[in-house]
């Protein structure tokens, strides 16, 4: 059965070294003239913008990505770490001013996603932070926000009323450790927003590490069929659905997006080579090599 709702399914950012080989091309493998965001954008419908949260991105930067994808695509973007980690004082007008800037062609071309405001785990229900959301709120007024919390205080129902004043609550999956909020599936103005952050429970709190062994993980089939049959239920009840994984160590995320978007749309799916190659089980969902037509070139 089709789904009601539009699902937009992809990773969270595209642009990783350890991504040469299980996903993009090595050189000499016909890497020659890969362009990332180009070349993943054949296999999945929407990117979460990464590097956002470090550093906002120059409208000239954005301005280049919508000729690089296909015309149904879209692009949600992470808010940058100066609003949401750094909370010393509140970020000036001139930052938001030059975040949506960043978003403007993007939100011309058409394929602008929501904004997705992540706060960490030390960021706790309190009346400061409720009031830091509805600053956040009111500065980006003009563009459909997605909060993520990962502190149990925020289940308590007048916490769930504050961050629905401010924007959707982002649905989650994290280890569940203590005081760690669990998968949910909220859905807000018509739209639903699940991040995939694996559960890797030994690295998640674990200090002296690289911060990339906290996403060090691959979902199982089982772990991937709780997620369907919660994103079934939102888009029984939303417009469209937007699903990215965080897992991005070695290209597991791209693996476990494409064998949920395979499940999704109930069809085999194009798969890279790299990716078949570093996860074999993939062939499960992968849809046949195209046969070589009487026209292309040798």
């Amino acid at each position: 059965m089709p789904h009601p709702a539009k699902l937009w399914i992809g990773t969270a950012g595209w642009s990783y070294p350890d991504w040469e080989g299980p996903v993009y091309p090595r050189p000499g493998r016909g890497a020659r003239g890969v362009r990332p965001l180009e070349f993943l954008s054949r296999f999945v419908n929407a990117f979460e913008v990464n590097s956002s949260f470090y550093r906002i991105p120059s409208p000239r930067m954005t301005a280049a990505w919508p000729r690089q994808v296909p015309a149904d695509f879209r692009f949600a973007f992470k808010l940058t770490r100066t609003f949401t980690h750094e909370r010393a004082e509140f970020p000036a007008q001139r930052d938001s001013d030059a975040f949506l800037d960043a978003l403007s062609p993007i939100r011309t071309a058409g394929l602008l996603g929501p904004l997705l405001v992540q706060f960490p785990w030390s960021f706790r229900y309190s009346p400061e932070a409720v009031d830091w959301l509805a600053r956040i709120a009111e500065r980006f007024e003009s563009v459909t926000r997605f909060i993520e919390v990962r502190h149990t205080s925020w289940l308590a129902p007048e916490a769930q009323a504050a961050l629905a004043r401010s924007g959707g609550m982002c649905n989650i999956d994290q280890p569940r450790l203590r005081d760690c909020i669990g998968p949910s599936s909220h859905v807000s103005g018509g739209a639903a927003y699940v991040r995939l952050h694996g559960r890797n429970a030994a690295n998640w709190f674990a200090e002296g590490k690289p911060p990339f062994e906290r996403y060090n993980y691959l979902y199982s089939d089982a772990e991937l069929r709780e997620w369907i049959a919660r994103i079934d239920a939102m888009s029984g009840q939303a417009r469209e659905v937007y699903v990215f994984a965080n897992n991005h160590y070695r290209g597991q995320a791209v693996a476990n997006a494409l064998e949920l978007r395979a499940m999704l749309e109930r069809r085999r799916i194009d798969v890279p080579d790299g990716l078949l190659e570093q996860f074999p089980r993939l062939r499960a969902v992968a849809a046949p090599p195209r046969q070589p037509g009487l026209f292309d070139s040798p």
